[in-house]
């Protein structure tokens, strides 16, 4: 890190910091007592602080990694403080360890765009350092900071894993990755990402060498076509064939392999992923979850992804390959039909936002899921076309992991993205600054919006004097 690029960063570091602990200092004073979810994390981890590691709250779905962290966390403060009393573990102590994971996430986020665009000279410091400061506010994540919530520590342990796997230290990697777990088990998924990563890697390597041997052109970005996809598939069976390309990824991605085979020895022993209560989280095959996701990407990513010239390619496209969209559309119509799933917490819960989206979208006619198909085929469209300079082995890799992270998922849940879409934009080409500026800025925008409305907008259920608030 250059000197002018280090103090820049840690004065935005600094600043960020001062900022997130007024809105923490306000929020908290408005909701003192736990709120949501954290009715189940904070006497929970409570519990954990007063060594009363042998109870548990059957209702909790998640392994103990949050609580953890929270007493290794504040048990050195209580020492070095010579705190005591109900303070040690309050809600405000329990939230703020959110804040520091936050303050760790921008940090991460800021390496991991360095060195995923290290070959790009054309990207000054000051791009770089405002796209991690954009991404470390993303609105969704953003809001579950001034909470004691596992979105803030489950997203920094995995994105620390990442970055760790992007230096080649794969068993630090693998390590981390199991701390992402303990944060919430579907995380690995991610650590699969991670090794799918050294796999695409070695792909690319082997693609080029082989394309030298032809006197062929290596591709320098996705394939587009459905002929270069399917050689690109043929080329994957065969190079999975091989005894000695077996054999070098089996070596490069072992730690991996012990992290899932620890994974696969927990879910045998629990018999299933969930922790606790099962009964709301069962899985299915719920695919319009892809087509919210790329909505989702495409709202927040308007201001990097979007331009006029991008908008004019989508047409050239339709234009060329008119059969190739029919038959997409086709099939996103038939995904929307038959494999659209409902969970009864969007439906009865109206302190989320995903509830109103519901009720004043989806449900206001049984055709709208349809009419909304083509803006889903654009949405892939731009997922894809952003991505283009990546390796299509990687392309599969992450699609995959993308499928695997959603799909699953009946409840239509906007926290369930966070790490989809980090990872999708700390790859895609650093933006101009102007374009950085302008997704701050809506971030911004959502961010105070968010806050406000938690804080002012308060309500009260019929059957409940205890005020209700609007959230994520």
């Amino acid at each position: 890190m250059e000197k002018f690029e280090g103090y820049v960063f840690t004065a935005l570091c600094s600043i960020n910091f001062l900022i997130s602990c007024l809105i923490f200092s306000k929020i908290t004073r408005e909701q003192r007592d736990p709120y949501m979810d954290e009715i189940f994390h904070v006497p929970q981890a409570q519990k954990y602080c007063e060594g009363k590691f042998n109870e548990w709250d059957p209702m909790i779905t998640t392994l103990p990694g949050l609580y953890l962290a929270s007493v290794g966390l504040i048990r050195p403060l209580v020492w070095l403080a010579d705190l005591k009393g109900s303070v040690v573990c309050s809600t405000a102590m329990l939230r703020f360890i959110n804040l520091l994971f936050n303050s760790g996430n921008l940090y991460i986020i800021y390496l991991i765009i360095c060195r995923l665009h290290i070959k790009d000279k054309s990207r000054s410091a000051t791009r770089r350092v405002f796209s991690a400061l954009a991404l470390s506010t993303f609105p969704v994540l953003y809001f579950f900071t001034f909470l004691y919530y596992t979105d803030a520590g489950s997203t920094f342990f995995t994105l620390f894993m990442y970055l760790m796997a992007l230096y080649g230290s794969h068993k630090a990697a693998a390590l981390l990755g199991l701390c992402a777990v303990l944060f919430r088990q579907t995380n690995i998924i991610w650590v699969a990402f991670c090794a799918g990563t050294v796999v695409a890697q070695k792909m690319d390597e082997s693609w080029r060498t082989e394309l030298k041997k032809r006197d062929e052109k290596s591709p320098s970005q996705v394939p587009l076509t459905i002929n270069g996809a399917m050689r690109a598939m043929r080329f994957l069976l065969e190079f999975l064939k091989t005894p000695n390309n077996i054999k070098a990824v089996v070596s490069s991605t072992w730690p991996y392999i012990v992290a899932a085979v620890l994974f696969v020895f927990f879910v045998v022993l629990n018999d299933g992923i969930v922790v606790g209560d099962r009964s709301s989280h069962e899985a299915c095959l719920n695919f319009p979850q892809i087509f919210y996701f790329l909505s989702f990407t495409l709202i927040f990513s308007l201001p990097t992804s979007l331009s006029y010239q991008r908008v004019v390619r989508f047409q050239q496209s339709l234009r060329k390959q008119p059969l190739v969209y029919a038959v997409l559309m086709t099939f996103f119509l038939f995904l929307v039909w038959k494999f659209t799933f409902v969970h009864k917490y969007l439906l009865a819960d109206n302190r989320h936002f995903p509830f109103y989206v519901w009720k004043r979208i989806f449900q206001r006619h049984e055709l709208v899921r349809f009419l909304l198909v083509p803006g889903y085929v654009f949405a892939a469209w731009n997922f894809l076309d952003t991505l283009r300079s990546k390796s299509l082995f990687w392309f599969l890799v992450f699609s995959a992991c993308l499928v695997a992270a959603t799909v699953p998922q009946k409840l239509l849940e906007l926290r369930y993205f966070i790490l989809p879409y980090l990872l999708y934009r700390v790859h895609i080409p650093v933006p101009s600054l102007p374009r950085l500026l302008l997704e701050f800025g809506l971030y911004t925008v959502v961010n105070a919006a968010t806050v406000y409305i938690f804080i002012s907008k308060t309500f009260q259920w019929p059957d409940s004097t205890a005020a209700q608030r609007f959230m994520w």
